[in-house]
């Protein structure tokens, strides 16, 4: 019997068919169930020496009793005793085949073929059995057999109609779903020649598939901010600018992670998201003032130091509020706290963090990046003004011609 102690996950991943499911499921296969049966107990030995895993099973277990009886042609032959003969005979006493059916009373019984269980029980029983030979004498069936025991799987596992073994494990304090899955492979890459195919399952492809697709989440969420940034601006180098207090947060928020001893997980990925939105704000705040002090005549620096100072209340006012808003989320306790509790702190953490280099940073790169002089679109041109001029002088001096 083996016993374990498992952790509900908080978001739940479909298991392999056992009421208990362990955050890492790892599926071997191969066509040929032989090669599962000859690496599964130094893989599995692996899987159990490593620090990151607790709690390992396997689904696949040899565990059921087996007597494999098999002919000895040669014997068979000497003693003139067909193979087909002997199979019908096995076939007669212990395969409980149905030979007919009777009727009585109306109503219809079968007629069982089959040993009576105290004949039948032990490997010395076939010693009784005898078969007849092509002279018609009879001969012990123990005589033209080979007894040897064994021991098979309960049941056969199918994943994806491969022949299957899953091992599954609970991680060690400290680690994550991501840990446990690069442990996996390492091990298989070292065991598993190219005959087997690996899966994943539960909860650890879950977090695999989820993974991938946050960080297109991540991707497409940057690329439309910084479309969108594009079209406000009628530039693409302000939006770039904006865009750098990203990097900032994101630093911020592995830097918590790692200060308050929290895993980058799904909760924290979305955190990680969802700061892309809160802090490009403060970017947005400085070079849209700064774009409209040069409009009216101030030089970059001049403008991009006004912007950073008049701006500091604002940004302040918003980031702490998105900061204090979060504090109940990173500080949550009783029932899915683990999610909440690295969500807000992911928050809390990018917010300030970008926060305090936003003053510093964004200025630098606008004196960068941003171009020298800024036209006014409200004032006119002076070259329109001039054609506007010439025009209407060339119109009165053909007046006075005709006239």
């Amino acid at each position: 019997m083996r016993a374990l102690v498992v952790q509900e996950q908080t978001i739940s991943g479909g298991g392999s068919g056992s009421k208990t499911s362990l955050p890492i499921q790892f599926v071997i296969q191969n066509q040929d169930f032989e090669k599962i049966r000859k690496v599964l107990p130094e893989f599995f030995a692996e899987v159990s020496k490593s620090p990151i895993f607790q709690g390992t099973d396997v689904d696949l277990k040899f565990t059921k009793p087996e007597l494999r009886v098999t002919t000895d042609r040669d014997r068979a032959r000497d003693l003139g005793v067909s193979v087909a003969d002997i199979a019908a005979t096995l076939q007669l006493y212990y395969s409980n085949g149905r030979l007919a059916y009777f009727l009585i009373n109306g109503k219809q019984y079968q007629v069982i073929a089959q040993v009576d269980r105290a004949n039948r029980d032990q490997p010395l029983d076939l010693k009784s059995v005898y078969v007849r030979n092509s002279k018609g004498s009879l001969v012990q069936l123990d005589n033209v057999v080979k007894v040897s025991e064994d021991a098979t799987p309960p049941a056969i596992y199918h994943f994806n109609r491969y022949k299957s073994a899953t091992i599954q494990c609970g991680l060690a304090p400290g680690r994550t779903v991501g840990d446990g899955i690069v442990e996996m492979n390492r091990i298989a890459k070292n065991l598993l020649d190219d005959t087997y195919s690996t899966a994943l399952s539960g909860a650890s492809r879950d977090a695999a598939e989820s993974g991938s697709s946050l960080i297109f989440a991540f991707a497409f969420a940057l690329l439309l901010i910084y479309l969108v940034l594009a079209a406000q601006f009628e530039s693409f180098i302000d939006p770039f600018i904006v865009m750098l207090t990203v990097p900032l947060a994101i630093a911020g928020a592995f830097l918590s992670l790692w200060l308050f001893n929290q895993t980058l997980n799904i909760f924290s990925e979305i955190g990680m998201i969802t700061l892309v939105g809160l802090v490009t704000k403060n970017g947005i705040l400085i070079v849209e003032f700064a774009n409209q002090q040069m409009e009216h005549g101030l030089a970059k620096y001049e403008a991009v130091v006004e912007a950073a100072t008049a701006r500091l209340r604002p940004i302040l006012m918003t980031s702490l509020a998105v900061v204090l808003g979060s504090v109940p989320i990173a500080f949550a306790l009783g029932a899915g706290a683990k999610s909440r509790v690295s969500l807000g702190i992911v928050i809390m953490g990018g917010v300030l963090f970008s926060l305090v280099l936003t003053l510093y940073i964004i200025p630098m790169m606008y004196l960068i990046f941003a171009s020298k002089t800024r036209k006014d679109p409200d004032a006119e041109d002076p070259d329109d003004v001039k054609k506007v001029k010439k025009t209407r002088t060339q119109k009165l001096i053909d007046k006075l011609d005709k006239e």
